[in-house]
């Protein structure tokens, strides 16, 4: 199995998983990427996953469909590009000889979901849409802190060795926020650095692992005293009445 990261747009990724002759993408909000990858490895797209409703995710479906007959999986109760074979959490979709369990992680949207995988001779594979990012995690436009707390609680909790696939390369922006959170964070440190020069070789940060994120990540790590003493510097009253993860997320949405 070949996992790649197409880059689309300012900095999304659409994820396409292969076997070297069947192919399926995720989120592809635009067809092109996907359309050059499949003429260029050879391969027939077999199902595409959709994460949640944004245009940026979803813009490409109906011109794959069209091109390849792919089925299309996505949210049960999101607008979503018809037809299309709806998703409810604890679900499952066989493509490419796998099964992805569907998780069900609003927060970012109402309905958003995931896709996770295990597969054999490689490490499992989760593809979180804007659910969870490396070092951070989506914003709120439709659901509650509360919700999006407990999606991340949800995917923190899969194997260490998950790859995280993000659909979005937000990495250093991310970690920048996060080290100011956690300054004393040596594996955020760490990873930073790591990121940094992936970055300058013009290569992709992601996909991370569940470990790595368990490891620097502030919104699975709001519980630690470290990060609840940096959300009440921010917002004691905020925190108080709300928690140290509504804080952060309160905190990362003005941060510059």
């Amino acid at each position: 199995m070949k996992l790649i990261p197409l880059p689309a747009f300012t900095d999304n990724y659409i994820w396409m998983l292969h076997d070297g002759r069947r192919a399926l993408v995720v989120d592809p909000g635009d067809s092109q990427p996907v359309l050059e990858a499949l003429q260029r490895e050879g391969l027939e797209l077999q199902g595409i996953l959709v994460t949640h409703h944004h245009d940026d995710h979803t813009g490409g479906v109906d011109a794959l469909r069209n091109a390849t007959s792919a089925k299309v999986y996505g949210p049960e109760r999101e607008a979503m590009p018809e037809p299309i074979q709806r998703q409810a959490d604890g679900s499952s979709v066989r493509l490419v000889g796998l099964d992805f369990q569907v998780i069900a992680v609003p927060g970012h949207t109402a309905g958003h979901i995931a896709y996770y995988a295990q597969i054999d001779n490689h490490a499992p594979v989760l593809f979180c849409g804007d659910t969870l990012f490396s070092g951070g995690c989506g914003r709120l436009f439709e659901g509650t802190a509360d919700q999006m707390q407990a999606s991340l609680r949800r995917l923190s909790v899969l194997p260490d060795a998950t790859r995280v696939c993000c659909a979005h390369e937000y990495t250093l922006s991310n970690l920048k926020f996060a080290r100011e959170v956690e300054p004393d964070n040596l594996q955020l440190t760490a990873y930073q650095h790591q990121c940094l020069t992936l970055r300058e070789s013009g290569q992709p940060t992601l996909p991370s692992t569940i470990k790595i994120e368990r490891q620097i990540n502030p919104f699975l790590r709001s519980e630690q005293p470290t990060i609840v003493a940096s959300a009440n510097r921010f917002d004691a009253t905020g925190t108080a009445q709300h928690g140290a993860f509504a804080t952060l997320r309160q905190w990362k949405n003005q941060y510059r």
